[in-house]
């Protein structure tokens, strides 16, 4: 499995909740809620702690809502 760090670490955690967001943001049957357990289950093993997934999480609501919270 590749290993990532700094920049390259940074850029796939945003890039995991900002799929995670917009695959929950997804009705019906074009919602793959099992790539989205996985990418949350991946996202849980790369964020070290509850500061961190607030980070990426509001990163994730501005990168697909357009908006601050």
């Amino acid at each position: 499995m590749a290993e990532f760090k700094d920049r390259d670490l940074h850029l796939v955690k945003k890039a995991l909740a900002i799929a995670v967001l917009a695959i929950d943001r997804q009705p019906g049957p074009f919602q793959s809620t099992s790539d989205q357990s996985d990418m949350k289950a991946l996202l849980d093993r790369m964020i070290h702690g509850d500061v961190e997934l607030e980070h990426y999480a509001r990163a994730a609501r501005i990168a697909v809502t357009g908006k601050t919270d």
